[in-house]
């Protein structure tokens, strides 16, 4: 008996979406390394923390394609790409990365939305929520260091930084979630 509840279009799109998540992981592995090997432990030690969430968000994925009947397809990962010329690059590229992901996730959603597969969109209702914070943390991480100084940032700015990062934590607080008792 076939107990596989995800049509063809959707297997497809959300085993890809599980690469797209590897290699959001592979970005964060590639740039913490990257990070680490200029000096900048808080930094790394940070992306090494994202480049986890995303190989979680990929399992996450993958037990629910699993848990709906469906084929699991595991492909290669693309690589991560050039390195960062500088901290601020670094977060430039995190930031563009997140936004696609965004994409990919809107695309996935909008695809059982139109193929009614209610048990798929409401799945992704929590990687909606989740990108919405992860492009808030990297939106807030280029306000740093755009008042470290951008690009031009000096050392002493950017040690600060390092710093901060050690300690940050690794979600944001999204607008949804402010409260007047909250601001």
């Amino acid at each position: 008996m076939d107990t596989n509840r995800l049509s063809g279009a959707i297997a497809k799109a959300l085993n890809q979406q599980m690469t797209n998540e590897a290699h959001n992981a592979q970005i964060y592995l590639s740039y913490g390394a990257w990070a680490n090997e200029k000096g900048y432990e808080g930094i790394s030690n940070f992306l090494f923390r994202h480049a986890n969430e995303e190989r979680n968000h990929m399992m996450k994925i993958l037990e629910y394609i699993l848990k709906r009947g469906g084929k699991v397809v595991v492909t290669e990962i693309p690589g991560p790409g050039p390195d960062p010329s500088s901290i601020n690059d670094c977060f430039e590229k995190i930031f563009k990365s997140e936004v696609d992901n965004t994409t990919s996730i809107y695309n996935l959603v909008n695809l059982s939305l139109a193929e009614k597969d209610w048990a798929t969109w409401n799945f992704m209702q929590w990687f909606v929520k989740e990108q919405t914070e992860e492009e808030t943390l990297a939106m807030n991480l280029l306000d740093k260091i755009k008042i470290a100084g951008g690009a031009s940032a000096k050392d002493d700015a950017l040690y600060i930084l390092d710093n901060n990062l050690a300690t940050t934590p690794d979600d944001a607080t999204l607008a949804q979630d402010i409260t007047v008792e909250k601001p």
